[in-house]
């Protein structure tokens, strides 16, 4: 593989295990290079070369990209990490090669000015509020009207999120939202958003937005549970849900871009399809994580990989036209309580039962914490594919009956540090 006539710069990749698969078609699409914490192993045979430096240090990422840039031209820059998104922005602005825009990024990452701009713009949204502290969460809650949802500033992953019911529900939920803040970037520590909870189903939706014009990709049906937490336990992906035709889910997705000012690059935005119509939770300024496009691939035939790359380079992606209907869906497992893994295994893709892939995602020995001490607290995964909704839900009960957790229950001693 040659970087002749200049790379993509990928500025961190994430674990191999919900990754690889992105790295590996972005690699086939285009020669890229690769900005890592730590010296790549996986990584190397998808990549053309790589810089290893501290990637939570923007200056020292944005002197890199410029001495990358004096001896081989970057061409466009990709980033699927969260906490990495900004500083990716603000090399896409430095370089003069497309890119969202630093201050639509900022749109995405920081939920707080994510709220104030599309309410500004008139795109529908859950009533909310800023709080620095408890008592000031029940007022904004009082009035509001429970049940609120309370959430970190500038989160991923539902990590921090809860419902609360009442006034001592948001005193702890607020403590957990805040204390997950400052598991992030210290740009957006302390405090939490309480918002008003949104009834009706949630979904997720991929797109590619390209000078400003924005295409959805695919749509993602979510199933979350470990009330009141939102742990994100699935999702199933079709080239037939008729959401994507929606012409109201459309326009609320390119007006929610528009307001932003996104300029190029990948989103996932999330949503609640409620009595009043879609109302947009949040927007991710990346693709989508939890597998979700892997799922998107299998079902609809779009590489989402090769997708983020076209995009970086200021192109159209290419959507297929008129895949084969199918449901594809991925379930995670968890703990029944916090423990130490002993072992883990999983079903094999075998012809007739519908697993298209599986996983194994914690080592002998890791100590496994359900919500709040931690959150995505997971061992395995499974992937299936169905004819229909509820077929793919069987072969996915049925595949997750099948993974195998041994473990010892993790004592409150260790679990609490005491």
């Amino acid at each position: 593989m040659s970087s002749a006539e200049g790379v993509v710069l990928v500025i961190g990749c994430g674990m191999r295990s919900y990754r690889e698969y992105l790295l590996a078609s972005a690699g086939h699409r285009h020669p890229l290079w690769l900005f890592t914490g730590a010296e790549p192993t996986w990584q190397e045979r998808y990549i053309t070369g790589d810089t290893v430096l501290d990637t939570n240090d923007r200056d020292a990422v944005l002197a890199a990209a410029r001495a990358l840039n004096a001896r081989t031209p970057v061409l466009g820059v990709v980033s699927w990490d969260e906490a990495l998104i900004v500083t990716a922005a603000h090399v896409a602005d430095e370089l003069g090669v497309p890119g969202a825009g630093i201050s639509a990024i900022e749109g995405c990452r920081d939920k707080w000015l994510s709220r104030r701009t599309l309410t500004a713009a008139g795109v529908a949204q859950p009533d909310f509020g800023f709080v620095h502290d408890e008592d000031q969460a029940v007022r904004v809650a009082e009035r509001i009207g429970y049940p609120v949802v309370v959430k970190p500033r500038g989160g991923g992953a539902s990590i921090g999120v809860s419902l609360a019911e009442d006034g001592e529900a948001v005193r702890t939920a607020f403590r957990t939202a805040e204390d997950a803040s400052f598991g992030g970037s210290p740009a957006y520590q302390g405090g939490a958003l309480v918002e008003e909870y949104l009834t009706g189903p949630e979904i997720s939706v991929d797109g590619a937005v390209v000078d400003g014009e924005y295409t959805p990709m695919f749509v993602a049906r979510k199933t979350v549970g470990m009330h009141p937490y939102f742990e994100e336990l699935g999702h199933l992906v079709s080239s037939s849900d008729e959401l994507l035709a929606d012409p109201v889910l459309r326009s609320t997705l390119a007006r929610a871009h528009s307001a932003i000012d996104f300029r190029y690059g990948i989103t996932h935005t999330e949503l609640k399809l409620t009595g009043r119509g879609p109302v947009i939770v949040e927007i991710n300024g990346r693709l989508g994580g939890d597998l979700i496009p892997l799922l998107a691939r299998f079902a609809t035939g779009v590489d989402p990989g090769a997708t983020a790359v076209d995009v970086a380079l200021g192109m159209r992606p290419h959507l297929p036209h008129d895949p084969e209907p199918r449901w594809v869906g991925v379930r995670f497992g968890y703990p029944k309580q916090d423990c130490v893994v002993e072992s883990v295994s999983v079903p094999e893709s075998l012809p007739g039962n519908g697993i298209l892939a599986s996983d194994v995602l914690v080592e002998p020995g890791s100590r496994m914490r359900l919500p709040p001490a931690e959150f995505i607290s997971r061992h395995a995964y499974v992937i299936c594919a169905g004819s229909d909704p509820d077929d793919c839900d069987v072969m996915l009960d049925k595949a997750l009956a099948q993974v195998r957790l041994t473990a010892h229950p993790l004592l409150p001693s260790v679990a609490t540090g005491g």
